[in-house]
């Protein structure tokens, strides 16, 4: 790959000062933070860094009154690492962070009003309806295609299934559904109804999931190569995400013009959303007409064995802890000496 960032601004650890790393906490996608979190705090301490592992933004917010760190690596997957809580938290203390501030983080965390800031600056991503909060037919005495199951289905016909339902406000394909038949759209619904936030159907997009990694560098931020995600089964599912040793990674998952376009595009949309630090902006390229759709953004990206970002920072040249160490080095002002 011709990629390549600027060098690194630190070499010294000592700059970072104590570091909390920010992991786990009570969401669905806690058993995915602590991997990721065990995965970041070892390759710091492997590179000298002064970091200990922080469970939960409660016990952050007691360790950050009491003074104990000077910065945190937020590892937090999901709900309040991820929706701008824990951000106001530690700008109001002055405590950098690693990621996207407090508005970017709020609104990727969600995907409905994200797409509706997208589609407000043209850029491309699938058509959808959003759903108010709770199942179909569950008010008592209600039948099925009646009230807000009808709504369902009306949305459903007006996009064309297949349709994609999830939560509007979860990751890591928690509570996801592919719905190819008008007859599995209530038990999908009653899926995603399972979680907080109103519910996405999105017209679903057949052809090729990819996804981008995005990294502040000197001169703003740069796209790593693309990754192509070609799962066993039929679809990119929690299993395959953070189970699966069958999935394959196609590292770039595109080519020539096509790479640098899916580049650019992820750029844009993190931009776009407020974010800033380091992010991973998922894309799928329609099979019929090769069209890129958008379709989220993640603040805190997994790190764990299976995860993305790594695998496209090590397509050119850097490793974990490398890549630990500059999502780190971002938290640093651009004013600071180099040590």
């Amino acid at each position: 790959m011709s990629l390549t960032l600027s060098p690194p601004r630190f070499t010294d650890p000592a700059v970072f000062g104590r570091v909390a790393v920010l992991l786990g906490g009570p969401g669905s996608e806690r058993e995915v933070s602590l991997q990721s979190g065990q995965g970041v705090l070892d390759a710091l301490r492997a590179r000298g860094v002064d970091a200990y592992a922080v469970d939960g933004v409660p016990a952050l917010a007691r360790d950050i009154v009491a003074g104990r760190f000077d910065r945190v690596f937020n590892i937090l997957h999901g709900g309040d690492g991820e929706n701008g809580v824990v951000q106001g938290l530690l700008d109001a203390f002055a405590i950098p962070y690693t990621g996207s501030g407090v508005l970017g983080s709020a609104l990727t965390m969600d995907k409905i009003r994200t797409k509706q800031v997208w589609m407000s600056l043209d850029l491309p991503t699938p058509r959808y309806r959003r759903l108010q909060p709770g199942a179909p037919g569950s008010s008592p005495g209600q039948a099925p295609g009646s009230g807000p199951g009808q709504a369902v289905h009306a949305a459903a016909r007006e996009l064309g299934l297949p349709v994609i339902v999830k939560p509007s406000q979860e990751g890591s394909s928690v509570g996801v559904s592919r719905v190819f038949e008008d007859a599995d759209l209530d038990a999908a619904v009653e899926l995603a109804a399972r979680y907080p936030g109103e519910l996405l159907m999105e017209q679903m997009v057949e052809g090729d999931e990819l996804t981008v990694a995005v990294i502040e560098d000197v001169e703003g931020p740069r796209a790593l190569p693309s990754i192509r995600i070609v799962p066993k089964g039929a679809w990119y599912d929690y299993d395959a995400k953070y189970v699966s040793d069958d999935t394959q990674y196609l590292c770039p998952g595109l080519d020539g013009d096509d790479e640098a376009r899916i580049g650019a595009l992820a750029i844009d949309a993190f931009v776009a959303a407020g974010c800033s630090g380091w992010g991973r902006v998922d894309v799928m390229r329609d099979r019929r007409t090769g069209a890129l759709l958008l379709l989220e953004v993640n603040t805190a990206p997994g790190m764990t064995s299976h995860s993305l970002v790594p695998k496209a920072a090590a397509k050119i040249g850097i490793d974990y802890p490398a890549l630990c160490w500059r999502v780190l080095e971002a938290t640093v002002p651009a004013e600071v000496a180099p040590r």
